[in-house]
């Protein structure tokens, strides 16, 4: 095993004051990399305190921005969005605020633009149920709600046949 060198506390808070600076970062992944310096869980905590304190580090501001950018870029539905979150140990009041900034026109619009281009690359599937079950699948693998999902599909149904 490749022994890394440890670094002293305050090397290491500088080093973990650039990389919250550089991007968002949630407290889980700043935890990691504090340990990745070689710094034990009191210091990790004190210095995860500090950043803090000094607004290196915001839940918060992570979550909004994690939700919009995962939204935007890789148009992820909520359910997906709200999963990542979690998986970044981010806390629940978080997690909605940071999901109630994803505007419900743009989100529509983002579901109808999906399963447009995704039911167009599906056209060498002759059956139609076969074509609108993979369309759901799809729409549901991205995250977005059953409920939209069941209504983009029977409007896409419609509108094309």
């Amino acid at each position: 095993m490749i022994q890394r060198k440890q670094l002293s506390p305050d090397q290491a808070y500088e080093k973990i004051k650039h990389y919250c600076a550089y991007q968002e970062r949630c407290h889980k992944e700043t935890r990691e990399k504090l340990y990745s310096f070689g710094i034990r869980r009191h210091q990790a905590d004190l210095l995860l305190s500090q950043l803090i304190e000094e607004g290196y580090l915001n839940e918060e501001r992570f979550a909004i921005q994690f939700a919009g950018g995962k939204f935007r870029m890789k148009h992820w539905g909520r359910n997906k969005i709200e999963q990542g979150l979690k998986v970044r140990l981010v806390g629940s009041y978080c997690i909605k605020k940071a999901l109630a900034q994803i505007d419900d026109k743009d989100y529509e619009a983002t579901l109808s633009r999906l399963a447009e281009n995704k039911w167009q690359l599906l056209k060498g599937e002759k059956h139609i149920l076969i074509k609108m079950r993979k369309l759901q699948d799809y729409l549901l693998q991205k995250g977005y709600e059953y409920t939209r999902v069941k209504g983009a599909v029977e409007k896409i149904k419609e509108a094309k046949g």
